[in-house]
């Protein structure tokens, strides 16, 4: 039976030193609320991948530490625009939305439409329709913007004024930025009864153009998961990402060149930089149960479970450690 195993990111980028331990706690919430899912309840009944990938997602897209739900980058009109997917590895089903707004948890609504079994991706006004009918909370206009997501907009048109940004004739992507609180969450799981399950969710890019869309929605790209090969979930630039179809790139190293998840993922992460020129990064859990986490961006916040230790990090050779319970003195 295999081991049940979460493992999440936060979001790779330029992450400034003050956003650290806002990520590592948020990294650290989100295991915890996964893990509740996860694990065996009293060695009766198996946890489950899907219900941990959620809640782990869900945890992140939350907390404004992260650009996901409360907290997402804002385009260039000031809104925010959401994209998720949620895809599981045994009949392969998956649920895509993009262009969301108003509502909490996007990971939510493309599990609702993962479970309709009839579409794998909606967007747009079909996927708001689809998030109030299934349960989403429509929210208040504006209630997902944060002062720091509104300061960051105000940063980047003044440098858009002034020539700095949005060079759109470059062939090394100087035109995507990538905000310093990293962009992006995800997380894959492994359950006891060996089903992996992947889950990526974002807001995007600070100044995007209206009704741009990113790589976490789509299969492939930001997001996969095959019970036969392994899950994954990406970070980055998105741009970049949907170029290269980093996602699948490295499962194809796994299943055709015989790599471990670690190098598949660090392999493909690097040969994207070098091939595009563009940065990010990929979690994943093979089918043996084994992980990869790899980044080419300065740093990535990412996290797993494993043996009741919660191993955390967001920067090169950096490992942390610390009971998944902290126990009452």
């Amino acid at each position: 039976m295999p081991q049940p195993v979460i493992l999440i990111h936060g979001g790779a980028g330029d992450i400034s030193d003050d956003l650290v331990e806002g990520k590592f706690l948020g990294i650290k919430a989100a295991l915890r609320a996964a893990w509740e899912h996860l694990e065996p309840a009293n060695g009766k009944s198996s946890g489950s991948a899907l219900d941990a990938v959620e809640a782990a997602v869900r945890s992140m897209e939350q907390n404004a530490a992260f650009n996901a739900g409360y907290g997402s980058s804002l385009n260039t009109a000031g809104c925010v625009e959401m994209d998720a997917s949620l895809m599981e590895g045994r009949e392969m089903r998956a649920g895509c939305v993009t262009l969301l707004t108003d509502v909490m948890h996007p990971i939510t609504v493309a599990r609702r439409l993962m479970e309709k079994r009839r579409h794998v991706f909606l967007g747009g006004q079909a996927a708001q329709e689809l998030a109030l009918s299934t349960g989403s909370e429509k929210l208040p206009a504006g209630a997902l913007v944060t002062e720091s997501a509104r300061e960051a907009l105000r940063e980047y048109l003044e440098q858009e004024a002034q020539g700095l940004e949005n060079n759109f004739a470059s062939s090394r992507m100087d035109d995507v930025r990538t905000d310093q609180r990293g962009d992006t969450v995800g997380a894959v799981a492994m359950d006891a009864n060996g089903l992996i399950v992947a889950g990526t969710s974002t807001g995007g890019i600070t100044g995007k153009w209206p009704g741009r869309i990113g790589d976490t929605p789509l299969l492939g790209c930001g997001n996969y998961a095959d019970n036969t090969v392994g899950g994954v979930s990406c970070t980055g630039q998105g741009e970049t990402i949907m170029r290269y179809n980093l996602a699948q790139r490295i499962l194809g190293a796994i299943q055709q060149q015989g790599l471990t998840a670690q190098a598949a993922s660090e392999q493909e992460c690097k040969r994207m930089t070098e091939r595009i020129g563009g940065t990010g990064g990929a979690i994943i859990i093979d089918h043996k149960g084994d992980m990869g986490i790899s980044w080419s961006t300065p740093r990535m916040a990412w996290g797993y479970v494993r043996d009741g230790i919660i191993h955390y990090g967001i920067n090169h050779n950096e490992v942390f450690q610390e009971p998944l319970v902290v126990r009452k003195q």
